[in-house]
């Protein structure tokens, strides 16, 4: 495939598992930049081999740190596709954006990605996870991330699409890293939570259900944390059951109860959140009073 004028972003911090095959699925791109927060294991030297471009920055929060490099970095081409490390363009997808660009200049700012996840190996078809639509082809000067610490949403200037083909997830870091991960996000999404309880949030992307996308998921995130009782049971079941979860076997019975896990130490979190003498609250007050 000749080269797609477009520039693919790969935040990393310590990724040598994973980035080998992120990179490799993206050879076709005009450019690819590894944005690296201080890596100590070998993923510089796997950009290196690849022929990526580095550029190194202290990581802050999700949000900030990737709208420093669509400002910052001066990119080759207008166009940006952002990647997870343990992400991977899959061959219908590349072809997909090569038609995109090879029928002159697209006629949206930005494009949905329908993002296939996969868990132990197995793609997990059923129980909501797919198509997890992720805008991640940008018109640089056209997208920012909204100013949220975890789970935060691009928003595009203008018109949107969405592309067919699947981008895949498939972290190679195991079920170790995965709780550790979760551990701290649903940290961060406690705080958020409450942030938007008390009006220090930014509302770059309004909590809405007549909107298809982050608007409707973010209006029923809101109602269920204030309303929904036994919460965690309930997304459990839902993801399980009603969403057939369970079609996908052990993998699928895995990743709702995860989930559902989740979900849970988000409410622990709140509960200790709402308490001003505990350790988080004493931890976190900062940046809960920090203003948008």
């Amino acid at each position: 495939m000749p080269p797609i004028p477009i520039s693919v972003l790969i935040p990393t911090r310590n990724e040598e598992r994973n980035l080998p095959a992120c990179l490799e699925s993206v050879a076709w791109a005009g450019e690819r930049v590894v944005f690296d927060s201080l890596s100590d294991d070998r993923t510089l030297e796997i950009a290196a081999e690849h022929g990526a471009r580095v550029v190194q920055r202290a990581f802050d929060d999700f949000a900030r740190h990737k709208n420093w490099a669509l400002d910052e970095i001066d990119f080759a081409h207008p166009w940006v596709l952002i990647l997870d490390a343990d992400e991977r363009v899959t061959p219908a997808l590349a072809e997909e954006i090569a038609a995109l660009f090879a029928e002159g200049e697209p006629a949206c700012d930005g494009y949905y990605l329908a993002r296939r996840i996969f868990w132990r190996g197995r793609w997990l078809r059923h129980g909501g996870r797919y198509p997890d639509y992720n805008l991640r082809l940008i018109r640089r000067g056209r997208g920012r991330y909204e100013q949220r610490r975890v789970h935060e949403h691009m928003v595009v200037e203008g018109p949107v699409g969405y592309l067919r083909h699947p981008l895949d997830h498939d972290d190679d870091k195991g079920i170790e890293r995965y709780i550790e991960r979760h551990n701290h996000y649903s940290t961060l999404e406690a705080l958020e939570i409450l942030r938007a309880e008390a009006g220090a949030a930014a509302e770059e992307i309004a909590p809405d259900l007549r909107r298809r996308g982050p608007q409707r998921r973010r209006a029923l995130k809101r109602w269920a944390y204030r309303w929904l009782p036994a919460r965690p049971l309930f997304v459990f079941l839902y993801l399980y059951l009603f969403r057939l979860g369970f079609l996908d076997g052990r993998p699928g019975l895995d990743s709702a109860l995860l989930r559902a896990i989740y979900e849970y130490q988000i409410d622990l979190k709140l509960r200790e959140l709402r308490d001003p003498a505990s350790p988080l609250a004493r931890r976190w007050r900062p940046s809960r009073e920090e203003k948008p």
